[in-house]
């Protein structure tokens, strides 16, 4: 009998915590040092690929993700030495793909080739901005020049490439966003990721904004007309929206991405990784220590891990809820029922099918474009006591 997260797959996601510097909007578990012994945290990293592959052995590995931080800090060989144990570990899928962050300065677009070699398929730029004016403003340290280039010499290198862009950004007007956005498609790109510029607690930007220092965001109205320009432009162009901020070509979406939203098991590894494993017909929610002084030293003595709990069924009804919403095509009814034991249909979800906001298709549950930009509310909603 085969297990919810054989519905979503099976994923691994390598935490790389070191940037060359702190962007101030940036709430992801980064820092910055400037000594790092790599093969110390080699070592570190393929004792515990052997430990919870020892758990999850067997399993066909679909995907592995080099986060961050910015990964392509990190030395090829590394890289390579990580996924030569990967494919020891487990059997892997015919077409895996791998994918590396990497931001578009210099050296790291000088190591693209070394990671292509050592089996990286796919990258994800963090280019954030195309003009310098906001990329000062963002804490980015490359150009706008730099981020071309290194964008094309990745796509030289790799068959698949993304890049991000943060929108809504301080004094920024409609017209020079999607002028903006149209210059990112020219750039024969198969993937974008495109996110609302969120001000997250205990960031710098987040300080900033509780003084009342961090002027020029847009007010909800605009933001809402960016987020629809960006559907109809991209749409225009080929780049579906398959999730609320990722858009790609047909086939080009990210498969690693796509286990979490689809509520599969991942296994995550380094600093603050968290992790959905399903071991003996439980589910588990796992973290990581985020310090990574503390991660290595706890990984040297034997685990990383700083927690491992169980999540109730109900707990997983609500989390594939929340991630599988996130999908253009949808949530299974059927699916979301065996896990939570109890019937999605009812007033509520009748509620905002009247409202435009959700629809039910057969077995499945999807929420239109009109209910995307209030996605939150619409999650609430269905998930009310």
């Amino acid at each position: 009998m085969s297990e919810d997260w054989q519905n979503g797959g099976f994923g691994l996601y390598v935490h790389w915590p070191f940037c060359q510097a702190k962007c101030p909007y940036c709430d992801f578990n980064s820092h910055v040092s400037r000594e790092i012994d790599q093969s110390r945290w080699l070592r570190a990293y393929l004792v515990e690929l052997d430990r919870v592959a020892a758990e999850t052995s067997g399993r066909v590995l679909n995907t592995v993700f080099f986060g961050g931080g910015t990964p392509s800090l990190m030395d090829p060989d590394v890289v390579a030495a990580i996924l030569e144990r990967v494919r020891q570990l487990w059997p892997t899928s015919n077409d895996m793909e791998i994918t590396l962050e990497a931001n578009p300065g210099s050296v790291e677009a000088g190591k693209f080739a070394g990671f292509r070699d050592g089996g990286v398929n796919r990258i994800s730029m963090g280019i954030q901005a195309l003009n310098d004016r906001d990329l000062q403003r963002l804490g980015r340290i490359h150009s706008v020049d730099e981020a071309r280039q290194a964008f094309e010499i990745a796509r030289k290198t790799f068959d698949r490439v993304s890049f991000d862009l943060i929108y809504a950004r301080q004094d920024q007007t409609l017209e020079g966003w999607t002028l903006e956005l149209r210059e990112a498609l020219s750039m024969a790109i198969d993937h974008l990721s495109l996110y609302q510029l969120t001000v997250e607690q205990g960031t710098a930007f987040g300080d900033r904004y509780a003084r009342g220092k961090l002027r020029g965001l847009p007010e909800d109205d605009l933001a809402a007309d960016m987020y629809e320009a960006t559907q109809e432009i991209c749409a225009d162009a080929g780049m579906l929206p398959y999730e609320v901020s990722n858009y790609a070509s047909v086939g080009s979406e990210s498969r690693h991405n796509k286990i979490y939203w689809r509520y599969g098991d991942y296994v995550g590894i380094g600093p603050g990784a968290h992790a959905r494993m399903t071991l003996n017909g439980q589910r588990y929610a796992v973290e990581n220590w985020r310090n990574p002084n503390k991660w290595l030293e706890m990984t040297e003595s034997g685990n990383g891990e700083s927690l491992r709990e169980k999540i109730p069924l109900d707990g997983q009804a609500a989390e594939f809820l929340l991630m599988g919403l996130r999908l253009t095509e949808g949530v299974s009814i059927t699916r979301y029922e065996a896990l939570s034991r109890q019937s999605l249909e009812g007033p509520r979800m009748q509620n905002l099918i009247d409202l435009g906001m959700i629809d039910h298709q057969a077995d499945t549950l999807r929420v239109l474009p009109q209910g995307r930009m209030v996605l939150n509310s619409v999650l609430a909603e269905l998930l009310a006591d």
